[in-house]
């Protein structure tokens, strides 16, 4: 037993060897601090050199492919490009995106980002905040129609949304067939209601995949700088806008809040009166798939948390974005 490699899940890569096999890739001058600093779902560690900060993200092995990572450090290349205000990744000393790490569990990938100026607006967005972040990601969504990717990246259809979280939510349930039963139910009513809603331009394309005010970061006179691309992908524009209405009414945001966000957003791209009437349904949809997402992982990493309360809040919250008055909250 003790000659043997015992098999990994998931492992924490130590500051000091990034500092010394994969930071040297970079152009960034001599490294002076390399601090992990958060679990998510990649690992991220902020790096200090003499001139700048950065972030260097390792992707789980278990969670994004060669080809997802690939997709997505190509798309905020191209946003950089088109002056879109992303924190965007380096290209190492030939040219690479990301350098492939060899880790105990398999394939992780690291990528080095430029540090998002500003901070995270404390206590949340104000309005004008909310109509800056509206009219980027409006911006983000007409200069990505031109982006081409050779990488595949899962698009976020209904099938991905709904289907495939039903498929990770529903053996917790199994011993609460009424919960179960009411879940199967809401993803099949939101599903007959977008089953033809277009999947073309205008109403498809790139999407950011995770806009909220906690992937952004503001300086003091609100320059906006957004960052966090893990769950981009094609899809539609109103499912972006829901996707943060999402976050904001689970977390408290005022409803002057997600006005300003929509009403900047619609200042740059016209949303129409077909994508206003399911935006609900989006809401719903984005909550699901979220809902799968932490699911999947607190099965890795917590899953002390998946308790009775874990899934009748969930199921509470689901029940809140259904009623009629889901915007009042």
């Amino acid at each position: 037993m003790t000659d043997e490699v015992f098999p990994v899940l998931y492992s924490t890569l130590t500051s000091k060897a990034l500092v010394s096999k994969v930071l040297p890739c970079y152009e960034i001058g001599s490294v002076v601090r390399c601090q992990f600093w958060n679990r998510g779902l990649s690992d991220v560690y902020l790096v200090d050199t003499h001139q700048h900060p950065y972030v260097l993200r390792v992707s789980h092995a278990h969670w994004r492919s060669k080809s997802d990572i690939d997709f997505e450090l190509e798309l905020l290349d191209f946003l950089r490009q088109r002056h879109i205000p992303v924190a965007y990744p380096l290209r190492t000393q030939d040219g690479q995106l990301s350098v492939e790490i060899n880790a105990p569990e398999g394939k992780r990938y690291a990528a080095l980002f430029t540090y998002a100026p500003g901070r995270v607006a404390l206590g949340d967005l104000t309005p004008t905040q909310g109509k800056i972040l509206g009219e980027t990601v409006a911006k983000l969504h007409v200069a990505a129609a031109d982006f081409c990717s050779q990488a595949k990246r899962q698009p976020l259809t209904l099938e991905y949304l709904l289907d495939n979280s039903l498929q990770i939510i529903a053996p917790f349930l199994h011993h609460k067939p009424q919960d179960l039963a009411y879940l199967v139910e809401a993803i099949a009513q939101i599903k007959h209601q977008l089953e033809n809603f277009p999947q073309k331009p205008p109403f498809w394309g790139i999407c950011w995949g995770d806009p909220h005010s906690g992937n952004v970061h503001f300086t003091a006179d609100n320059q906006i700088t957004l960052f966090d691309f893990d769950q981009c992908g094609y899809g539609w524009r109103i499912f972006e806008i829901a996707k943060f209405f999402q976050v904001a009414l689970c977390t408290g945001v005022a409803r002057t809040i997600r006005e300003a966000f929509l009403a900047g957003y619609q200042s740059v791209e016209a949303i129409a009166p077909d994508e206003m009437n399911c935006l609900q349904a989006f809401t719903q949809t984005a909550y699901i798939w979220v809902w799968a997402i932490s699911l999947n992982y607190a099965m890795t990493h917590h899953y002390c948390r998946l308790d009775d309360y874990y899934f009748n809040h969930r199921l509470a919250q689901l029940k809140m974005l259904k009623t009629p008055e889901w915007q009042l909250f």
